[in-house]
């Protein structure tokens, strides 16, 4: 008897588990065909698969996207496997324009090369930082990023960025917040007001000749300090997405003085392929059914509505043969000022002199400038 009184409290558990696991199992198969009827396997809109011919291209996009997301080990094990079974060679050569602006042919000694860039230690260590920094500025700690863009400072500056400031500047105003609020040290001459300003008497004074109106604005603020909500100076104080967007600032300019874009280009690709591949498959079905095709070699003939931060090429219309310019047919500037593509500049061209389309100006044609807008 005692047993069983034991067990029928256990059994009936057992029981509630056992169909509450069925429901769970039932709304798992329902989503499942829901599913499936929501978003139907369809074929790809092309017979042929573009990607299978730079087997190689395809590996060194993965590796540096596995590199930028802090997936060093991975990214190491990959190498070496792409490395030790390396893809058939291309059929296809690659195309890719220089600085000097010259079409050059990128040989599969160039991808092995730089398959082993990546596989380097020194651009290893150089993601290592940038995530050591990132994860100090997400715990609110400004000072390694400062360090860090100070130690740089020549290279922004050349590029016109503004990061070093920025940092500054948000570290003037988590000091002015005080203990209460950024957890520093309860020291007035390192924290709260007191701290704010001896910082800002210490590093404001090198960026006064750019940023002399924003400098003037934090220092009016101590005025405030007393009700800085309701002063004309809130805005600046607002830190709730401060730290995020200087983090996402940091990481662009860090990227950039390694020559690489701030978003990794394969998470770029395959955002920008999602959008436009239910585009295509609409308009390829469409062609199919009026049995007609699209001959247009490196070009679609539908516009694909990308977001603004996927936008990295401008177009630029020939005035003289309002065609579009491309990589193998640029903007050139002539020494007059006026651009027109190189295309229309060779033609316009004798012996080795030309005269501008749009003005008396002639001029040599090693005067032409390729421009990138």
């Amino acid at each position: 008897m005692a047993m069983m009184t034991l067990q029928n409290p256990v059994k009936a558990r057992f029981e509630r588990i056992t169909t509450d696991l069925k429901d769970v199992t039932k709304a798992q198969k329902s989503f499942g065909k829901a599913l499936d009827k929501a978003l139907p396997h369809r074929e790809l809109p092309m017979e042929t698969d573009a990607m299978a011919d730079h087997p190689r291209l395809i590996n060194r996009a993965i590796a540096m996207h596995l590199l930028r997301e802090g997936q060093f080990s991975v990214a190491s094990t990959f190498l070496k496997e792409a490395t030790d079974h390396p893809p058939g060679r291309e059929a296809h050569t690659i195309s890719q324009t220089d600085e000097d602006g010259d079409d050059d042919m990128e040989s599969e000694d160039d991808l092995e090369d730089e398959m082993a860039g990546l596989h380097s230690e020194h651009l290893q260590n150089k993601f290592a930082e940038m995530y050591s920094i990132l994860s100090q500025l997400k715990d609110h700690n400004l000072l390694p990023a400062i360090n860090w863009a100070h130690a740089n400072g020549v290279h922004l500056e050349a590029r016109g960025s503004t990061l070093e400031f920025e940092l500054i500047k948000l570290q003037y105003v988590w000091l002015f917040k005080g203990p209460s609020v950024n957890g520093l040290p309860d020291d007035p001459a390192t924290n709260g007001l007191g701290g704010a300003i001896n910082y800002a008497r210490q590093n404001f004074p090198r960026f006064q000749n750019r940023h002399l109106l924003e400098i003037q604005q934090l220092s009016s603020a101590v005025v405030f300090a007393p009700n800085l909500a309701k002063s004309p100076y809130s805005h600046i104080f607002e830190t709730e997405s401060a730290f995020e967007d200087v983090a996402m600032s940091f990481t662009r300019e860090f990227c950039s003085l390694l020559g690489l874009s701030a978003e990794s280009p394969l998470y770029i690709a395959v955002t920008a392929g999602s959008i436009a591949l239910p585009r295509l498959i609409k308009y390829t079905t469409y062609m199919r059914e009026k049995k007609t095709e699209w001959t247009t070699e490196n070009e679609l003939a539908f516009a694909t509505p990308l977001p603004e931060f996927m936008i990295y090429h401008p177009i630029f219309v020939c005035p003289v043969s309002k065609e579009q310019t491309t990589q193998d047919n640029p903007p050139m500037m002539l020494s007059c000022g006026h651009v027109l593509c190189r295309e229309s500049l060779n033609n316009i061209v004798k012996a080795a002199r030309y005269k501008c389309p749009y003005c008396p100006t002639e001029g040599h044609l090693k005067d032409a400038i390729q421009i990138r807008l």
